[in-house]
């Protein structure tokens, strides 16, 4: 024990706190960004609000103080359900098995995805690829049109064509199948996605923040190539880099595939 006044501080003490300043720190990387801290701020200064209010001895402020903080647990999960659904969402993923089986995107797949995101982004059609890897999505492919082909980029390319029924949506990829075709996926509420990214992009983010998947977006404004992967859009990658990150993110594990994130990191802070 060290002495400190009063207070004995030990070993014990020292992990303890420590262990509440991590969750702190993550508590407030997982809010950052987001609706939750400007909420947080705000119960925050009722709690300091009534603190003196008491202290001052105003009954009556102190009674409507109280009566609103009574209800305070039950507002947090309202208040916060959008987050707390993505941190359950995502200790679901973390705690899971998944990460102990093997990739199953094989190399064949990965190519007629590449001919036809190359196609598609030379002619700016516009096109949103979701691959399912350790996600079901179940939900999303019963509400879509279910399919059931071997992937190809013809049949990628002209399901995504503005002329056909299916163009409106998303593709959903699992086990080197095509499961689902204009599968409509949640939009992302973060408020720092930049402005100059529109609702194809948004839905890229959205599924990616509480799903264990892999989105290529092709954007039909400028053809441009982005990917989006636990709730982070990349946005500006060149085939050369969309096969790699491909690779790496479904392919087999090859070690002289496991290289660092090359591609240049989207801005997006609020204009």
């Amino acid at each position: 024990m060290i002495p400190i006044g009063f207070i004995e501080f030990g070993l014990k003490d020292l992990l303890e706190t420590l262990v509440i300043a991590l969750v702190l720190y993550y508590l407030y990387r997982w809010m950052r960004g987001t609706f939750a801290i400007q909420a947080s701020l705000g119960l925050l200064f009722i709690i300091l609000l009534n603190a003196g209010v008491s202290l001052l001895g105003f009954s009556t402020l102190n009674f409507m103080l109280r009566s609103v903080l009574d209800v305070g647990v039950l507002a947090v999960f309202i208040i916060f359900q959008p987050e707390i659904r993505k941190l359950l969402y995502s200790l679901g993923q973390n705690t899971s098995f998944s990460r102990f089986i093997g990739r199953t995107g094989s190399d064949s797949m990965i190519s007629e995805v590449i001919e036809a995101v190359r196609n598609m982004a030379q002619t700016k059609t516009g096109a949103l690829i979701v691959f399912a890897r350790t996600s079901s999505l179940q939900d999303l492919v019963d509400v879509g049109v279910k399919l059931d082909a071997r992937v190809n980029a013809q049949l990628i390319q002209t399901i995504f064509q503005k002329d056909t029924p299916l163009h409106d949506g998303a593709v959903i990829i699992k086990d080197d199948r095509i499961v689902a075709a204009s599968c409509y996926l949640p939009i992302s509420q973060n408020p720092n996605i930049s402005a100059v990214f529109g609702t194809r992009h948004r839905a890229a983010v959205g599924i990616s923040e509480t799903n264990n998947v892999f989105v290529v977006v092709v954007s039909e404004e400028t053809g441009r190539i982005s990917i989006a992967k636990n709730g982070a859009l990349s946005s500006g990658l060149s085939i050369q880099k969309l096969r790699s990150e491909m690779e790496k993110a479904l392919g087999e594990e090859k070690e002289s595939e496991v290289t660092g994130f090359s591609a240049e990191k989207a801005d997006l802070k609020m204009k």
